[in-house]
This record gives C-alpha cells, structure tokens and sequence, in this order.
C-alpha cells in the first residue's frame, strides 16, 4: 500500500458512533424503531449501541485495504476497552483525549514521553486543577470528582441544579493556565490545552502515511479534531451543534442520536472510496 492511497478516519465514540439508551432518540413509531446491536457492556449491564445496519458500515469501512479507522475518545484506557465494535479490534486507538495512542491494544510509550513533556512545560499542574474544582464545586450538585489517566479531571453533576455562569467562571479561571473546560451531558471536563485528539490523530497518520484524513465528533472537545481533518463530519446533536459551531470542510448530519452514527459511517465510506 503506497502512502498515496492511505485515509485515515479518525472518530469519537460516543454520541457519535455509539451511543448509550438515554442517547439513542428513537422518535418514530416503534414498530419502525431500527434493530440495535449492544457494543458494550458495564456491571454485566448492555450500556452502548449502534444500529445493525451501522454494524455493517462500520464493518465495511474497517475491512477496506485503504483505510486506517482510528477510534478517537476522551475515555480512558479501561473505559475504551469495554467496547466491542464490529469489525474486530483496531490497529491504531487514540485515547484520554489524545493522552494515549494505542498500537494493538498497548499504549505507546514514546507518545507518553512527548505528551507528559508538553504538560510539564505548557500547563499548570493537574494537582492545582483538582484543588480548584474542589474548592468551587458545591456538594448540592456535585456528584462525583474523577480524575483521568492522571492527565485530566471531570466531574459528574446534576445539571439541573448546576448554576449556568459556575462552568463559565471556571473556564474563565483555567484559560490562563493552559486548560479548557467542556460540559458534556452530565460531565464538565478540565483539560490541559495541549492534550488534544488533532495531535495524536497527526501522529498516527504519520506513522501510517496517510494523506488524507477524515474525522467525526459531537462535543467541543472534538472541534481541534474536525478542524484539523481534511474532511470533517458532526451530528446534529450534541454540543458543537448547540453552540452553532461551523467550519467550512465539517458538515452537519441531517439525522440526530442513533441514526446520525448511521449517517457518519455512509458520509466516511463515500469520502474514503471517492479518490
């Protein structure tokens, strides 16, 4: 395979291939509700899930001898390693929001070397991050602090009592020190600035040689990756779309929840066969 035929499609999981029962939005009738496929499984509980008939896209996006299908997540290891997606277990996998690149299940070392120094020189420290949020945070909306891969911190929240300008004040705070702060669902994410999906998605597509690159995500933590794609797609759910957040190569699915994964997977097989 020479360097010239290689696409490399580089996607968020959640909300956007897969997608949990609270996500699916199954509008229509259900007797017209499409077939699901579990693709994950947490406490002995089916957690995720894609369609059957992205199943079979997603298996013949996979399959093509062109293609590198990169699965790109702000989980962590352990969390991405609960999920089974057809089409058998990817070679390349960027995690922790590109604090890892997985090379057949392993995390690579020397991209943990580059990441953890760009931390160290770019960012205030991860232990100032968790004190803040522990300082600021109130008990009567807070449900959990988490912190992950010792590179990022979130917590889980009520967001019906969460005040509104509390997320604002604290991306406010943390700008100035190297961080960002995305709200997703129930999570509101701290993030060091320079750990970012576009980077890790840059290495692999060098380690690969691909030319071409194409990307899916919903979230604000997904607009470096679709910006530095050359093709870029987003749902028409999820937080880039209630922000309005455009750039002219990412288009919009007109399907929202289970189908928009469904609609991706077409749009990433049509680009990749289209040369």
């Amino acid at each position: 395979m020479t360097a010239s035929q290689v696409t490399l499609v580089a996607s968020d999981l959640d909300r956007t291939l897969i997608y949990s029962a609270a996500a699916l939005q199954l509008t229509m009738e259900d007797a017209r509700a499409p077939r699901l496929l579990c693709v994950e499984v947490y406490k002995h509980k089916p957690l995720s899930y894609v369609t059957e008939t992205a199943a079979g896209l997603l298996t013949d996006l996979t399959g093509a001898t062109s293609t590198v299908f990169v699965p790109t997540t702000t989980r962590t290891r352990k969390q991405y390693q609960r999920i089974r997606l057809p089409g058998g277990p990817a070679e390349y996998a960027i995690c922790a929001n590109g604090g890892h690149i997985l090379v057949n299940g392993e995390s690579d070392r020397d991209w943990q070397r580059t990441v953890a120094r760009r931390l160290t020189d770019e960012c205030a420290p991860l232990a100032e991050i968790r004190a803040h949020l522990a300082a600021t945070a109130d008990p009567a909306w807070l449900l959990k602090e988490r912190v992950a891969e010792d590179l990022f911190a979130y917590l889980v929240v009520d967001r019906a009592e969460l005040p509104p300008e509390w997320t604002k004040e604290l991306a406010a705070w943390a700008e100035p020190r190297g961080w960002t702060v995305s709200l997703q669902g129930r999570k509101i994410y701290a993030v060091p600035r320079p750990l970012t999906k576009s980077a890790a998605m840059r290495e692999v597509a060098r380690r690969t040689g691909a030319t071409r690159t194409l990307a899916a995500g919903d979230s604000l933590l997904d607009a470096d990756l679709l910006l530095a794609a050359d093709r870029g797609w987003r749902p028409g759910h999820g937080e880039l779309a209630d922000a309005g957040w455009k750039a002219d190569h990412v288009e919009a699915t007109a399907e929202r929840g289970v189908a928009a994964g469904e609609e991706i997977l077409r749009r990433f097989l049509r680009a990749s066969e289209a040369r």
